[in-house]
């Protein structure tokens, strides 16, 4: 159940019926509703991970409070390793075991070896590297003494499989969702409203430009080897909106869902488009992982701390990791690799901290460098994503390849195609949407919103009507 399909347009209002109008009594009924119309949501992908997820959930649960009643250090560590340990492995076979069983016998072939992977039949459940880093967060949280253990098993299962953030993030802290949990929520109709706004305004990221983009984007990626380099630096570029509008998109319908059920979840995204470097980028994208492997990989390896070769393995490692997150292919670890390169020289100069207010512009010399900075990070983060969308690092090498060496910047015919200058045009107007929209806390927010409100519908409307690509390119991590 995709938040951009009609089972979904019919699913939300009934649970936001039930929630505030039958199951309001009391805190404890507002959160197993909650928790049936989540398992709900989640078994209408595969009804049999179900039982995987709630097998995490009890998991994490248990081992939390075992971990806080342990007397000793040694039963502490017992418990905290089996968490992760058992959250890890179940990770690793149903996302990574193939990958390494296929690059293994590959290895072998390479140094003549004749050796065949012993493959597993296995889907990968949706949402799982989500819902295993909330758990994580949350036993890692304990064993440090940061949090206390949650004896409310509702309440925990809830933090765990609430649906608008289950499949696709934010991933959420104990410290900061439990606490909402576990308080009656009252109906505050500003909320709501503010809510429905920003699920629209997600709905346009979704439908009218990521699904748009993807239509261009796919049959570019797909057809590269004849493709002219104007054709493949527009690939690239909507390739970039794609992921931006996808996911972000996504992230905002996840907060404003929640909205509707008086809980704010974290925000995911802050304009990373108008960074300024690298740096200022990863703190804008995807906030909620970036923070999490800060905060539970790169301090614990020592952070910035150190010796500068010691700070370059950490930046390397994280990087490499979060690429690795992203799926069980060379070209998220080598995407990860790149933007590890990226940010390199910002640490070695002692400047990947120098970015940290957002920037307006005036009408002066200094906003042509800020646009011109802009526009230099713009372009690095669209070269790295030709290898986090490219089938394979040749792909992707030949691709950029194609670019410097075709040299042709002729308007190249396709199909589908035939309105390349209007999605010009729209992304561009996009772009300049979103610069007014970023001092804004709700986009379709102030003066004319009920006229922003009827123009983002009918656009919805529009665009969906005629879309055939409906899923979230997340949801496959």
């Amino acid at each position: 159940m995709f938040f951009n399909s009609l089972a979904f347009a019919v699913f939300l209002p009934i649970v936001f019926f039930l929630y505030w109008f039958v199951f309001n009594k009391t805190k404890n009924t507002q959160n197993a509703l909650l928790i049936i119309a989540s398992y709900y949501f989640y078994s209408c992908w595969d009804w049999r991970f179900l039982f995987l997820l709630v097998f995490s959930t009890f998991l994490d649960y248990y081992t939390g409070i075992r971990i806080e009643k342990s007397s000793t250090e040694k039963g502490r560590k017992f418990w905290f390793w089996l968490s992760v340990g058992v959250n890890l492995g179940f990770l690793g076979i149903f996302k990574y075991y193939n990958f390494f069983s296929t690059s293994f016998a590959q290895m072998l072939t390479a140094v003549g070896v004749k050796a065949s992977p012993i493959l597993l039949d296995v889907i990968l459940p949706v949402g799982i590297s989500f819902y295993t880093f909330h758990g994580l967060s949350y036993v890692i949280d304990i064993y440090y003494k940061r949090i206390k253990a949650e004896y409310n098993f509702v309440d925990y299962s809830l933090f765990v499989s609430y649906f608008p953030l289950l499949v696709a993030g934010p991933i959420e802290r104990a410290t900061h969702l439990l606490p909402e949990i576990k308080v009656k929520r009252e109906f505050d109709l500003e909320k709501a409203k503010e809510g429905v706004c920003q699920i629209i305004w997600g709905l346009v990221k979704k439908v009218v430009i990521a699904d748009t983009c993807a239509t261009y984007a796919n049959a570019i990626f797909d057809n590269y080897a004849t493709m002219n380099s104007w054709s493949l630096i527009l690939g690239a570029i909507y390739f970039a909106f794609q992921i931006y509008g996808d996911f972000s998109g996504y992230s905002d319908m996840a907060l404003g869902i929640s909205k509707l059920f008086g809980l704010d979840l974290l925000r995911n995204f802050n304009y990373p488009y108008f960074s300024r470097d690298i740096a200022e980028f990863w703190r804008r994208w995807h906030i909620s992982l970036t923070t999490w492997f800060r905060d539970y990989l790169y301090i614990p390896l020592g952070g910035s701390k150190g010796s500068k070769a010691m700070q370059i393995r950490n930046v390397f490692i994280i990087f490499l990791v979060s690429g690795f997150w992203h799926g069980a292919n060379w070209t998220y670890v080598t995407w990860g690799f790149i933007n590890a390169l990226y940010f390199l020289p910002l640490l070695l100069l002692s400047r990947n901290r120098n970015n940290l207010e957002a920037e307006t512009l005036k009408w002066n010399f200094d906003s042509v460098g800020i646009i011109g900075r802009m526009l230099y990070t713009f372009s690095l983060t669209c070269i790295a994503w030709v290898f986090f969308r490219a089938k394979t690092i040749s792909d992707a090498f030949l691709y950029l390849k194609r670019i410097v060496v075709n040299r042709e910047f002729s308007s190249q015919y396709l199909l589908n195609e035939r309105y390349n200058y209007e999605l010009l045009l729209m992304v561009g107007v996009f772009v300049l949407v979103e610069w007014n929209n970023r001092t804004k806390e709700e986009p379709i927010s102030g003066k004319y919103n009920t006229v922003k409100m009827a123009l983002a519908i009918v656009a919805i409307l529009a665009f969906g009507t005629y879309s055939d690509y409906k899923e979230f390119i997340y949801f496959q991590f």
